[in-house]
């Protein structure tokens, strides 16, 4: 997560300091009367406001205390206020609480916390989540044809699933929101291609019936609506091309509202959504079926696998 370095007073960020290690350590109360000390010294450092956002979170769960919930929104409003592009993620806060989330995830709140995250990634992905992402989407794709000439890694991250395709494609293209990520998967040798961008943005740029095959691993757990991105996959595909991507499912026996972003911060995505927004950009769904894509505290995330090829009108 992005954090500016300071407040611009010694007071306040000794105040926020404080205040983040009362909250590590479960003391709530404590968290919000430092929090609110360091917005008193220094009102426009939202990640203080952000803070005190949290601790009256928490102290509501523990109390249900309408007044706490209130507190909190106000906190996080006034965060997401001083901070226009929501690069320390006040929105996915006032998202859990019921309010705003079509906005929840910012560009800028995705890249600040990939940018972050790049150097640990694989390791804390593959071996403390068990993630199979790339390995899932290699296994979907048809064994014709052999070579997927023109590629798209959309939301490629570091390069795991690059790597994992590279011998199935002729010119590999990566894309990504954090430079950081992409720094990486340059590293691996596997892309022709990498552009920092967002996934709709790129899209949009790209040539119309240029691209063989579309990857997508991991990436739609941080998309709302997945429907603007498959008429852009739609778009960008050529007749008998490939999608293939993972998403995160609700719990079995949930699939009502069709899309919602869970307490982990991550979009899951009902069957029935898919299927629409599928057959709205003119995909016709080839694979829709049950997938562990990573673990999350030792149990398996519900997920699907989803092939897709446009519709021959």
């Amino acid at each position: 997560m992005y954090v500016p370095q300071s407040s611009g007073d010694l007071l306040a960020d000794r105040r926020y300091r404080y205040a983040e290690a009362c909250l590590a350590e479960g003391d709530a109360a404590a968290c919000a009367d430092l929090a609110a000390q360091a917005v008193e010294i220094a009102p426009r450092y939202a990640p203080a406001w952000l803070l005190l956002g949290r601790a009256r979170e928490a102290l509501f769960a523990a109390t249900r205390e309408a007044a706490e919930r209130e507190a909190a929104l106000a906190a996080y409003g006034t965060a997401r206020g001083l901070d226009p592009e929501d690069r320390i993620g006040a929105g996915l806060h006032l998202a859990r609480l019921g309010m705003g989330e079509g906005a929840a995830l910012t560009p800028a709140y995705v890249r600040a916390l990939f940018d972050g995250y790049a150097p640990r990634f694989e390791r804390h992905l593959v071996e403390g989540l068990r993630y199979v992402g790339p390995a899932l989407v290699a296994e979907v794709l048809p064994a014709a044809p052999a070579r997927f000439e023109a590629a798209l890694d959309l939301g490629c991250g570091t390069g795991l699933a690059g790597a994992a395709l590279a011998h199935r494609t002729g010119r590999l293209t990566g894309v990504d929101l954090s430079p950081a990520m992409l720094a990486q998967a340059c590293a691996k040798g596997c892309y022709d291609r990498l552009v920092a961008a967002e996934l709709g943005a790129f899209l949009r740029d790209e040539p119309a019936e240029s691209a063989d095959l579309c990857l997508a691993a991991d990436v739609f757990i941080y998309c709302a609506d997945l429907a603007p991105i498959l008429a852009g996959i739609a778009r960008v595909l050529r007749p008998g091309g490939w999608a293939a991507f993972t998403i995160q499912s609700p719990p079995e026996g949930e699939a009502d509202p069709p899309v919602r972003l869970g307490t982990d911060g991550r979009y899951a995505h009902a069957d029935a959504h898919v299927l629409a927004a599928a057959g709205a950009a003119g995909l016709a769904v080839r694979v829709l079926r049950e997938a562990t894509v990573r673990f999350e505290g030792g149990r398996p995330v519900p997920g699907r696998i989803a092939a897709l090829q446009p519709v021959l009108g």
